[in-house]
């Protein structure tokens, strides 16, 4: 599942890239969020970079996700 929730914060279980269409790669990050629910969030090269497994990662309505 991917998420498009206004926002959520939680911490990155896993990270994973793939090349889901032959020619576009796609980071996504699965995260446990702070009520135990586990969600897939696509986010960009330099957040992906960024992070780590263990990392909490915090949206706020209207923002892109950011470390937190």
């Amino acid at each position: 599942m991917t998420t498009d929730k206004n926002t959520w914060s939680g911490t990155v279980v896993k990270k994973n890239r793939a090349l889901l269409d032959g020619s576009n790669l796609y980071r996504r990050l699965k995260l446990q969020l702070d009520d135990g629910t586990l969600i897939s969030v696509k986010v960009d090269r330099g957040l992906w970079k960024e992070l780590n497994v263990g990392d909490r990662l915090v949206k706020r309505e209207g923002e892109a996700p950011r470390r937190g």
